[in-house]
């Protein structure tokens, strides 16, 4: 087969997929993948989130039809970094689905060079506009770190390496867990933000990078920074 042949296919088979498209009333391609803001990905969020506390979840981009769309190509309009908490899962707190979120999680939201470079990828490569840094209520992981800081006791294996991480905010919290999980997240979005790949970003006004807080009573996200 010639390259016209070739070429003349690929116009009829594109024009076939748009026209179908349009029948079924959606819009084009180039819409559907259009990058957004920094604020409208948190935005978005806040969406999915609103419905997930309220019981109206959607749970879009689920089905095989997403499946098929992102099987080449993902682009992502947010990274989130939280806990590995189990009642913590990104997708579901923001009701979100296949190919809109880049995940990162730890304990405690806890960062080191591996993970930071996790977070790097999203906005480095696939220009991701938002970076959430997501503590939440009764974390383990903080409450285990506050006890062995308050007992003097060392946890054993690597654990240490989460309580010592996490020293910084027990020093400053007074005792109090809950506020200790929050200046956490608050210290991560400051080493984010000092992050110079990140930063970059940051300065062209092509990143934000936030810090907010999970309910597990409510389902609610809140801004912290």
């Amino acid at each position: 087969m010639n390259a016209h042949a070739v070429n003349r296919r690929a116009v009829l088979r594109t024009t076939g997929l748009l026209t179908a498209g349009l029948l079924l009333g959606a819009a084009p391609a180039a819409a559907a993948v259009r990058r957004p803001t920094p604020a409208g990905a948190w935005a978005e969020l806040r969406r999915g989130n609103r419905r997930w506390a309220s019981g109206k979840v959607l749970h879009p981009h689920q089905d095989r039809a997403r499946r098929d769309e992102v099987a080449d190509k993902q682009e992502p309009y947010a990274t989130v970094v939280s806990c590995i908490d189990s009642r913590v899962a990104p997708e579901l707190v923001f009701d979100a689905g296949l190919g809109d979120l880049l995940t990162v999680r730890s304990a405690a939201q806890t960062i080191d060079p591996l993970v930071s470079g996790a977070i790097e990828y999203g906005p480095a490569e696939l220009d991701v506009p938002l970076v959430v840094v997501l503590g939440h209520q009764r974390c383990g992981a903080i409450s285990a770190a506050a006890h062995a800081l308050d007992e003097g006791r060392r946890l054993p294996g690597r654990l240490q390496d989460i309580v010592e991480a996490l020293r910084p905010a027990y020093e400053r919290a007074d005792g109090d867990v809950e506020n200790m999980t929050k200046l956490n997240t608050v210290g991560v979005v400051a080493d984010l933000k000092a992050d110079q790949l990140l930063a970059r970003q940051v300065a062209r006004g092509r990143l934000k990078i936030v810090g907010a807080y999970y309910s597990l009573d409510t389902g609610l996200v809140t801004r912290l920074v």
